[in-house]
């Protein structure tokens, strides 16, 4: 059952076009990883389809509705929870705090505060502890903790490796499949190529807005997925896999 559908999407930010034409699918209960160089344009995409950045034209679809021109706070209530770059945990709040803004406008789910502490459970002993005494991998944790409260049907984590020791970032990893497991889809934004390719179920590699390679990531060599994050020379697809949208 496809989950996601994002047809010919382009957003821009002012003049510049950062999503250009791009393409997707994503099936409920798979794990899709969009990779790409600086400026390759996935956090704009992410921001698109948590409805911070209005699309230029172009079609998302969550299951059978039509969410292109849904605003952020109704994108919530309608099963998608974005962890955006860089945390953005309240520092004045407590860690179970920070996890409660995440219920506000709560959908009828698997996720609670208890199935929360389970998922992470130094969380519970540390619940009343301030987020601004937290290190960058518990932010993170409380985070995806926090968009997990609001029982999302879809899952979009942005960066989730960023500024994070290798250790912390398998360890954050390792709880994915038992998100997925709960009836969750996840999109990943990730830099970490090696990681990306570990957990997703299929990977798209964006370059200058555009997706120049997809498929599964053990029908990708290195050398395809090297080329198609750099833009050097053309991405040729492998068995299985495919040549992105242009």
């Amino acid at each position: 059952m496809t989950l996601l559908s994002i047809r010919d999407l382009t957003v821009h930010h002012g003049q510049l076009c950062a999503v250009d034409g791009l393409s997707l699918e994503l099936e409920k209960g798979e794990v899709l990883a969009v990779i790409g160089a600086n400026g390759a344009g996935k956090s704009t995409l992410l921001r698109a389809l948590a409805g911070l950045n209005p699309p230029t034209s172009g079609s998302i679809r969550l299951g059978d509705r039509d969410i292109t021109r849904l605003p952020a706070h109704k994108r919530v209530s309608a099963g998608v929870a974005l962890v955006p770059e860089g945390r953005r945990l309240f520092r004045s709040l407590t860690v179970e705090e920070n996890l409660l803004t995440g219920a506000y406008r709560q959908r009828p789910g698997p996720w609670t505060l208890a199935r929360v502490y389970e998922l992470f459970p130094w969380m519970a002993e540390r619940r009343k502890q301030n987020a601004s005494q937290l290190s960058g991998g518990e932010q993170q944790s409380v985070a995806i903790g926090r968009a997990l409260l609001s029982n999302p049907d879809l899952l979009l984590i942005d960066e989730l490796s960023l500024g994070l020791a290798p250790v912390i970032v398998r360890r954050i990893y390792e709880v994915l499949p038992g998100i997925v497991g709960s009836g969750t889809t996840a999109l990943i934004v990730e830099q970490d190529v090696s990681q990306a390719m570990r957990v997703a179920d299929r990977v798209h590699c964006l370059l200058e807005g555009r997706s120049v390679l997809e498929g599964r990531p053990q029908d990708l060599t290195p050398e395809q997925v090297e080329h198609a994050y750099f833009g050097i020379g053309q991405a040729l697809p492998a068995g299985g896999a495919r040549e992105g949208q242009h």
